[in-house]
């Protein structure tokens, strides 16, 4: 399965569909009546995914923040993290950043036009199927992690300094990462470090895309992001906090996520949903479940599913646009994605075949956003 070098039709700019004031939206980005945002969609003031203060991780409060997100992480998915020790400067900063470049000309913006095979650079469309009805938005994907990887001279020169900012908001942002995949792997009863020991220790990779969702017309018939869950280790999401965006699926309903002030939006990916949840041998992707951990000497049974990879997507605006970075912390991408051997045993097979991050993602790639029935179609035959 190869990527291809191109796009397999002409882009077409979101943003400069918006400002060309057109009153109505192309056909191809309709989605159909099912998927669009006014379905089962909840706006209610008393709902909201968790919001944890890490301030007292290493204190006295450290088993019940430990506990907040084992709660969130099961039933969620996702969770908002305040003090959570990254610049609030440097937050502000990245995100007006990018704003300001995807205000630039737009021959500034094609110098640095991706294509399929790394999808590195400006983009606006994820997937390459002929003929996709389309998301309401453009991108800036970069990566971080491995070294071999960062090329500086593929980020944006605007603003002034811009690049030095990009790099420490990475460093920043891995450092974070790092402080909750030890809660993740402590909350599953494992060493601090085993979790992130399987994603390869010190040779994780680590990417960023940065979402602009433009002025729509008809916001009710399309989206910014179709429904996913997102196919990689944990995501932190840096989202515009004047204009909500995101929804995540809870109980068949999609709840519109309200950001707090200078919080991350943390959630969890297919790869530790993966991981954990092939461990079990009673459960598939998708279906929550509530953790029980019985422990038999060195190995710790799970008997139903602990984290979830939750579908969400990203609702857009008829009259404020809306800038957020989401970081993506993955597993290293030649590393087989499998059960960690101490969770399994012959009466818990695995659910899936083991399969890189690197083979995932091209999956992932070659079909675009699509809910969670791209880890469905890889369960192995029982």
């Amino acid at each position: 399965m190869d990527m291809p070098q191109d796009w397999p039709e002409p882009i077409v700019r979101v943003q400069s569909l918006s400002d060309s004031g057109i009153p109505l939206i192309p056909d191809r980005y309709v989605k159909p009546p099912l998927e669009r945002p006014s379905i089962n969609s909840t706006t209610l003031l008393d709902v909201n995914i968790p919001v944890i203060d890490l301030v007292g991780l290493n204190g006295d409060d450290r088993a019940t923040i430990l506990d907040q997100v084992s709660i969130a992480c099961r039933e969620w998915g996702f969770f908002q993290v305040i003090n959570h020790g990254v610049s609030h400067q440097l937050m502000d900063g990245a995100r007006e950043g990018w704003r300001q470049f995807f205000h630039s000309p737009m021959e500034v913006k094609q110098a640095y036009a991706n294509t399929p095979k790394t999808y590195e650079g400006y983009g606006s469309r994820l997937g390459v199927e002929k003929g996709a009805i389309l998301d309401w938005s453009d991108y800036y994907f970069l990566h971080y992690l491995p070294s071999p990887l960062k090329d500086c001279n593929k980020w944006p020169t605007i603003p002034a300094d811009f690049r030095e900012v990009l790099d420490e908001y990475g460093k920043q942002s891995v450092k974070l990462c790092g402080k909750l995949m030890k809660v993740l792997s402590i909350n599953l009863g494992l060493g601090e470090e085993r979790l992130g020991n399987a994603f390869g220790g010190e040779n994780i990779g680590a990417c960023l895309r940065v979402n602009f969702y433009p002025k729509c017309p008809q916001p009710d018939l399309t989206l910014g992001l179709s429904s996913h869950s997102d196919p990689g280790g944990m995501t932190l999401l840096l989202p515009d906090n004047h204009v909500p965006g995101l929804q995540v699926r809870k109980d068949e309903k999609w709840i519109t996520v309200k950001p707090a002030p200078h919080a991350f939006i943390v959630n969890v990916g297919d790869q530790i949903q993966g991981r954990m949840r092939e461990s079990t041998g009673f459960i598939s992707y998708g279906k929550p479940g509530l953790c029980s951990l019985e422990h038999y000497g060195e190995i710790i049974v799970l008997s139903n599913a602990t984290y979830k990879s939750v579908e969400h997507r990203v609702i857009v605006n008829s009259s404020k646009e809306r800038v957020s970075l989401a970081f993506f912390y993955n597993p290293k991408s030649d590393i087989p994605i499998e059960p960690l051997k101490e969770l399994v045993a012959s009466d818990r097979p695995p659910l899936y075949p083991a399969m890189t991050f690197d083979e995932y993602r091209l999956f992932i790639r070659m079909r675009g956003p699509s809910g969670k029935s791209q880890v469905e179609s890889l369960k192995s035959p029982r």
